[in-house]
């Protein structure tokens, strides 16, 4: 049998979807069927067909994703798919090189995904750049915090007027943290407008509490469902600080008839596990990578983010599926911005494309890599400056969970 890759039309994504549920062991009811159909139809898609069967697929949702300094125009992959009969025939490797092919001819330099199995993903030289952790809070007694809740009036909206509302607070969260995507309208809607959420799920429908006065920025807001064992779960919340956050989760565990809030993914810098007086009463559930990112351009991508100190350093990169991207170069860092070029100097750090990427937003130290037998270090000192260059004020979060 030969497989050929191509797009998927629209009036073949009913087909990808049926083998997207195949391959992840899903059923879906009609809404959130209809949800994941309108999600692909604002996508690139490529299919790998054999004969007119789709046996392979994958999804890439154009988006912005802010990186320090600024934003990079970046795909999202999802629903990516292998037909069961089809496995270990290069189905995927295909789709990944035509994905690749796209990215080049869009000039997006980034490529990232939540990755369903780690092992897959670092061959095509995705690497995790962020990390969350859940949380569970005990809520069958007063939540006791060591900083004062904002004061400011919590106000329960409704679904539909969150774009509005809730986008300029969460732009503003985007420019101070490296991981976040870009919405637009379409997002939104699907999102959180509808307020139906997945109909095969047991929670009940979106509720959105914003912090502070009708008419005014707001300060913050949480996005939650209360389900079945009278469980709060936090779908996303942005706070401008400590206090604000401080108000929110005190809200959250005052709502009457519930026993326990838990939130899926928080940054690994949240305040909250800090100010609560009682860490038996918050505790940290989990902590796992978060977002996988791909360097897709490596030049692009290092000379378009901004860095918090001075670099002189030689990097001897390693990229197996994009070649253009592997070789020595030299990466220099000053006040005026970055330069990055091919070099025949001695290398400081050799590492591989997937570390890089882990390291490029600031969440991952490249020095804890060299500790772990993953980068080498020739130059001593060289990670230690490339992870002062690379640090950050907040540490990288994604958190998108609709």
């Amino acid at each position: 049998m030969t497989t050929d890759l191509r797009g998927v039309p629209e009036g073949h994504v009913d087909r990808a979807l049926d083998l997207a549920y195949l391959a992840f062991h899903n059923r879906a009811g009609d809404a959130t069927r209809k949800r994941h159909r309108e999600a692909l139809l604002h996508c690139e898609r490529v299919g790998a067909y054999d004969d007119e069967e789709i046996v392979g697929f994958a999804a890439a949702r154009r988006l912005g994703l802010s990186v320090p300094g600024g934003e990079l125009p970046a795909v999202e992959l999802d629903f990516v798919s292998v037909a069961p009969t089809h496995r270990r025939r290069g189905v995927l490797t295909g789709m990944m090189g035509e994905l690749w092919r796209r990215c080049a001819a869009a000039d997006r330099p980034l490529a990232c995904l939540w990755a369903s199995e780690d092992a897959i993903y670092g061959r095509f030289g995705f690497g995790p750049a962020t990390e969350a952790y859940s949380v569970e809070i005990d809520t069958t007694r007063p939540l006791n915090l060591r900083v004062t809740p904002d004061r400011r009036p919590l106000r329960l909206i409704a679904p539909a007027d969150a774009p509005d509302v809730l986008a300029p607070l969460y732009e503003t969260s985007r420019a101070r943290r490296g991981g976040r995507f870009s919405r637009d309208a379409a997002w939104w809607r699907r999102a959180v407008c509808s307020g139906d959420g997945d109909d095969d799920a047991k929670d009940g429908p979106s509720r959105v509490v914003v912090l502070g006065d009708k008419g005014a920025p707001a300060a913050g807001y949480v996005v939650y469902r209360v389900g079945e064992k009278a469980t709060v779960t936090v779908e996303e919340m942005v706070a401008a600080d400590a206090p604000a956050a401080a108000a929110l989760w005190s809200y959250l565990a005052s709502i009457d008839l519930t026993r326990k809030v838990r939130a899926w993914a928080l940054a690994p810098d949240d305040p909250l596990p800090h100010f609560a007086a009682d860490r038996d009463q918050v505790r940290v559930t989990g902590r796992w990578p978060a977002l996988w990112l791909r360097l897709v351009d490596v030049a692009r991508a290092l000379t378009s983010r901004s860095w918090a100190a001075p670099a002189d350093l030689v990097l001897e990169v390693r990229d197996a599926t994009l070649p253009a991207n592997a070789g020595r170069f030299r990466l220099t860092v000053d006040p005026s911005g970055a330069a990055y070029g091919a070099t025949g100097d001695p290398a400081g750090l050799v590492l591989d494309v997937r570390d890089l990427s882990a390291c490029y937003l600031g969440g991952v130290q490249v020095r804890q890599l060299v500790r772990a037998g993953l980068v080498e270090e020739r130059t001593p000192g060289a990670a230690r400056s490339l992870d002062a260059a690379l640090e950050t004020e907040y540490l990288p979060f994604a958190g998108e969970g609709w």
